[in-house]
């Protein structure tokens, strides 16, 4: 008998890390699957043969103050072009991706239920987002939380000042952590590594090999928790099968 449950377990286990490596995140404007789009607007194109987001919602990615967030990037004056087409990426990225499932997490927040943490990053992506930043200016370290959204829209807080980027992210790898509330984790893996996530790419999609890669060969921290999950139901199965 337990032979056959340990069997069930393994194979259940299985099915939950590749549905990993192509799911939606529970968030504001993420689709319940992911699936081809068709055409996907500007730099939100390379995920448009298999995305979380819509159409609209990449057409509105690209926009100031758009309805996604009502989120101003302009609260320290003009944003660079250079400096703004990372985040227009980073919200892309955010927004359609359907390989983030080894770093999605629950979270109980009015506009969403679930969130990505430490997602790897490639070396190249957050050094060339600093790089392209570096002279822009910005009131605050964790753009998450913290502002004046009395007007609807964010305003930097009482008391706080607008400052160079360097003085607020001094390196790469504190913009790439610190901006989205641990979202990212800096890593010194290059793109060819297949070890990090890309926040730039052509062609297709070399994200869902790394996130492979992170399913297989991570600490399984939350196994017993799994199985705990999964015994009782595996157990009914098996008291309806014989």
């Amino acid at each position: 008998m337990w032979q056959i449950l340990a069997l069930l377990l393994i194979i259940s286990q299985g099915a939950l890390s590749q549905d990993k490596l192509n799911m939606c995140m529970d968030a504001k404007h993420h689709k319940t699957e992911p699936g081809p789009e068709g055409v996907l607007y500007s730099q939100c194109a390379p995920w448009k043969d298999n995305a979380c987001c819509t159409a609209n919602t990449s057409a509105e990615a690209h926009e100031d103050n758009s309805y996604l967030y009502n989120f101003n990037w302009n609260h320290c004056g003009v944003m660079s072009a250079q400096c703004k087409k990372h985040f227009i990426q980073d919200t892309c990225f955010y927004e359609c991706s359907p390989h983030l499932g080894p770093w999605i997490q629950a979270v109980d927040q009015s506009w969403r239920k679930e969130r990505i943490l430490d997602v790897p990053l490639c070396k190249e992506d957050c050094e060339s987002w600093w790089e392209d930043c570096k002279n822009d200016f910005t009131c605050k370290t964790d753009w998450h939380k913290g502002w004046d959204w009395s007007s609807g829209t964010n305003k930097c807080p009482a008391g706080s000042k607008c400052r160079k980027w360097t003085e607020v992210y001094p390196t790469p790898k504190s913009m790439c952590e610190q901006i989205w509330s641990n979202s990212y984790l800096y890593t010194t893996h290059t793109k060819n590594s297949g070890r990090c996530m890309q926040l730039w790419f052509t062609g297709a999609n070399p994200n869902k090999a790394v996130a492979e890669y992170y399913i297989n060969n991570a600490p399984q921290t939350k196994g017993p928790a799994l199985t705990a999950m999964l015994l009782p139901a595996l157990l009914s199965l098996f008291v309806m099968m014989y």
